[in-house]
């Protein structure tokens, strides 16, 4: 009897352990994601809101239909921006150059470029850039979602930024990395309830007073 239960003890143990040794890989194709996200209206004021428009280059959006996909709504988020005074600020890759973005999101002379990695306030001036000009929110397009969007987006909130994220103004090759991202930009750490994540035609002006 004393055997038997030694027996017993030692199989609940060796499976225990087994459970206890999987990992995230193991059960990847039983984990469910989660509710999709819920998109806010947004009011911006002109004089505190700045767009950053990140690596709309020619070899970031070309190759991915996704990405050329976003254009006709981007141009039309850039435009937004211009007629409402909204600071308009640009980024290219460690590669690119104002002149590989493409023509129709071409900054103007007076706007500014930065070159970075994924995160476009490391390395950069455009932390000092915003902050000089009262900037204290950005809204944030580009392509990829999983490099410049959410890179400068963790970078602007660790710097104290508020986020504002058309999640139509962004895009990847793949969508589960769109969607991975969203869920990331309000959930992580240092994100989470610093970002707003909305569609382009939920933006509007707040109400001068």
């Amino acid at each position: 009897m004393k055997r038997l239960a030694l027996g017993f003890l030692l199989s609940s143990l060796a499976v225990l352990c087994f459970a206890q040794d999987r990992t995230i890989i193991d059960d990847w194709s039983q984990v469910k994601p989660p509710p999709a996200p819920q998109l806010k209206a947004v009011l911006v004021d002109p004089d505190t809101t700045a767009l950053l428009l990140l690596d709309f280059e020619d070899r970031t959006v070309l190759p991915r239909p996704r990405a050329l996909a976003t254009l006709p709504r981007v141009e039309r988020l850039l435009d937004f921006a211009r007629s409402s005074g909204i600071l308009v600020a640009y980024s290219t890759t460690g590669a690119g150059s104002p002149d590989s973005i493409l023509p129709a999101l071409k900054p103007r002379p007076e706007e500014h470029v930065v070159k970075g990695s994924v995160d476009k306030f490391f390395g950069t001036d455009l932390e000092a850039y915003l902050k000089e000009r009262g900037v204290t929110q950005v809204i944030i397009a580009g392509i990829v979602a999983e490099g410049a969007v959410l890179g400068t987006s963790t970078g602007a909130c660790l710097r104290g930024f508020k986020v504002i994220v058309p999640v139509d103004g962004t895009a990847s090759s793949d969508p589960y990395a769109e969607q991975y991202v969203a869920w990331q930009l309000l959930n992580a750490p240092a994100l989470r309830g610093n970002v707003t994540l909305t569609r382009m035609d939920m933006l509007g002006l707040a109400p001068t007073r």
